[in-house]
């Protein structure tokens, strides 16, 4: 449960501390709007822990926000906030090369890992670290500004000093840095892990009361047996990490790619940035990969987990329907029957950067095949794939799936 972002029950002349380990203080941090300028945001803010942790905001149409509104209360980003969830196992941001599994690809070489969509901080507190003092997310002035919040409350005083040492607040880094380490202790707990979701269940033993059983004809299976083809869809190829099987799948090899993602032409109109800016992903953005045009556009490949209830998805929240992102991987390649962009009723947007475009990946397996010669009925292997990431969400998070899409999925 998270706690309350105003101290905890030694204030009150408790014996016991307010925060006993460094993750209950990282979770209190979490979720302390103290930490922002006007005291109205929180980590939790955009990484809300109801909604798998991302931003649970809406529009006026009751759709998912793409981006995060600011602690001034106008101030907009042009990046959808990923979830926290599971990002505690991105490797540290490097220049590498990983396995792949059920691709008919070579493995990968090149740059992964790293937190944010463009691996510019390394690790949990590195990342932890950024959103106090982006002036367009908590707006603090410096790392001295959010001290002096700590050094507000007693509680943290109090536990600062009995987790980090009597003198840390002698040194401003030193004290900040100790604050992100907290959080991203609270963020390396079970809570961010819990690898419970149906398809965990589905690997456990038959006779486990906690299994569960896909149905051997059932949509699901049937995504299931799509997703992990070699021959049939490239989604393993970027989006599997392990052997099949493995029980801690995170769903992303945390590869960079450019797919061609159009721009997000509301959220430009909404935060100003104009029709000349571009997001150049990766290479913009990470001072270790410099100005390497190569690299313009990519961005890291995100967990699936609990990406039926994460929407609106890409890195700037274009899309807000898992069919919708996975027809749109379908309209490059040759003979798709998906022309049109079901969410504008119009043909697809231009990527926003049209370097870089990862042919190799983006092209590989056959087209979905649609119900309809004309692709104007839903296609089945398009439902089904969208039943088998259904069955990625975390047990916390299946009551945001209604009962009747689990149904119609489940049916043989």
């Amino acid at each position: 449960m998270m706690l309350a972002a105003c101290g905890g029950s030694g204030s009150s002349g408790s014996d016991e501390p307010a925060f006993s380990s460094k993750e209950a203080l990282g979770e209190n941090l979490f979720s302390d709007v103290n930490l922002s300028m006007n005291r109205t945001q929180s980590c939790a803010t955009c990484h809300d822990p109801d909604k798998a942790f991302t931003d649970s905001a809406t529009n006026t149409d009751g759709s998912t926000v793409a981006v995060s509104t600011g602690d001034d209360g106008v101030s907009l980003g042009d990046r959808n906030a990923p979830s926290a969830l599971y990002a505690m196992f991105a490797p540290a941001f490097q220049n590498g090369s990983r396995n792949r599994f059920n691709s008919q690809q070579d493995d990968y070489s090149g740059w992964m890992g790293g937190q944010f969509h463009d691996g510019r901080a390394a690790g949990l507190a590195a990342q932890a670290g950024g959103p106090p003092l982006n002036p367009i997310e908590m707006g603090m002035a410096d790392r001295a500004s959010v001290v002096d919040r700590l050094l507000e409350n007693q509680d943290y005083v109090e536990a600062f000093e009995r987790l980090y040492g009597s003198d840390v607040f002698n040194d401003t880094d030193t004290a900040y840095s100790a604050m992100t380490n907290a959080i991203a202790a609270f963020e390396n707990t079970d809570e961010f892990a819990p690898f419970d979701s149906k398809y965990d269940r589905s690997l456990l033993d038959s006779d486990d009361p906690n299994y569960y059983n896909y149905g051997v004809i059932s949509k699901v299976a049937s995504g299931k047996a799509l997703f992990f083809s070699q021959q049939f869809t490239n989604c393993a190829t970027c989006h599997q990490l392990n052997r099949q099987g493995s029980s801690t799948e995170t769903f992303t090899g945390y590869e960079f790619h450019n797919i061609g993602v159009p721009v997000n032409t509301a959220v430009r109109t909404a935060n100003g940035l104009g029709d000349e800016f571009i997001d150049t992903g990766l290479q913009g953005n990470n001072d270790t990969v410099g100005d390497d045009a190569t690299q313009t556009g990519k961005f890291k490949t995100p967990t699936l987990r609990n990406v039926a209830v994460t929407e609106p998805y890409m890195h700037n929240g274009v899309f807000n329907e898992l069919a919708t992102v996975l027809k749109f991987y379908d309209h490059f390649k040759t003979g798709s029957a998906f022309t049109i962009n079901p969410e504008t009723g119009v043909e697809w947007a231009e990527p926003e950067v049209a370097e870089n475009f990862a042919e190799a990946e983006m092209l590989d397996g056959r087209l979905f095949r649609t119900t309809d010669s004309d692709g104007s009925g839903e296609s089945d292997e398009i439902e089904a794939m969208v039943c088998f990431l259904m069955t990625l969400t975390d047990a916390r998070y299946e009551h945001l799936i209604s009962d009747e899409e689990w149904e119609t999925c489940e049916a043989e």
